[in-house]
């Protein structure tokens, strides 16, 4: 039987299953990563993170073959490229188990290209979420949702993972939503896409700082919905912006069903600021 040694942790209540192989000796399938995310059978999370070097996985090829790789999988056992409360969890996993200091800053990579990461202390943490790129005239697809009558126009955003962000009227249809069936996106996103709604809230200071506030609900690709999304905030801050115009606030606080995260944008990038917690460590027989 094959034992192994993980780390249970989360980002805003976007909680992870990880695992330290650091050579690639595990031969992770998408069958090890279902049962692992089962919340019944297995461990229970919205993924699954191995912390591998680069150089001793096929997905980092191009990379700095010493440099981390976050081995990013969905609970159905798809991969993906990216994930930003995910990474923040990864950086307090890698704190923990592999004696990595990030107070400053680490460069690591994922499927979604490189990325950076540094511990502002107390447990939160900053990530370098990258380049992105908006959809052209405010709107460019429709959205359908259970609960949300009639379909919604959408903004695509990609921000090293594809979304499509949904602006709501009112708290209350945000909390109208169904989001145990997948939102339906036309024209339909090859590689299918986390789908957010968000509703704006104004503006308000924090330490003298003006940021904007908005609040999200998301359906992820591969998990359906979570508690929360670090880069459908990226994609919720970078949308309201959009349509807010000139003058609108670059840094934006974005509540969760899981807490609040904060997205700074800057011309090329976004950098995402939030907690990441870890909350216990074990062993795992697999079936």
């Amino acid at each position: 039987m094959t034992t192994l040694r993980f780390t249970k942790g989360h980002g805003t209540e976007n909680g992870f299953v990880l695992l330290l192989d650091e050579h690639g000796d595990l031969d992770l399938t998408p069958e090890t990563v279902r049962f692992l995310a089962d919340r019944r059978a297995g461990l229970g999370g919205d993924g699954v993170i191995r912390a591998v070097r680069s150089g001793a996985l096929g997905a980092g090829a191009g990379a700095d073959p010493h440099a981390w790789f976050m081995d990013y999988w969905n609970s159905d056992g798809s991969t993906s490229e990216m994930c930003g409360n995910g990474a923040r969890v990864f950086g307090a996993f890698l704190e923990a188990e592999a004696g990595e200091d990030l107070a400053g800053g680490l460069e690591f990579a994922t499927r979604g290209g490189p990325r950076s990461l540094v511990s502002l202390g107390g447990g939160r943490y900053a990530i370098g979420m990258g380049g992105y790129i908006l959809g052209e005239g405010g709107f460019d697809s429709a959205v359908e949702a259970r609960g949300l009558t009639p379909p919604r126009p959408a903004l695509s955003v990609d921000v090293g993972n594809p979304h499509h962000v949904v602006a709501l009227a009112s708290v209350e249809e945000l909390e109208a939503l169904d989001l145990t069936v997948a939102p339906a996106v036309t024209p339909h996103p090859r590689a299918g896409s986390n789908v957010e709604f968000v509703v704006a809230l104004g503006e308000r200071v924090v330490d003298g700082e003006r940021r904007g506030l908005a609040r999200m609900r998301v359906h992820e690709r591969g998990s359906g919905e979570t508690r929360s999304c670090g880069t459908g905030a990226c994609a919720v801050a970078l949308a309201v912006r959009s349509w807010a115009g000139d003058g609108a606030p670059d840094v934006w606080d974005v509540e969760v069903p899981g807490g609040v995260v904060t997205v700074r944008i800057a011309p090329d990038h976004t950098v995402l600021e939030g907690p990441a917690v870890l909350v216990a460590t074990g062993e795992v027989t697999l079936p």
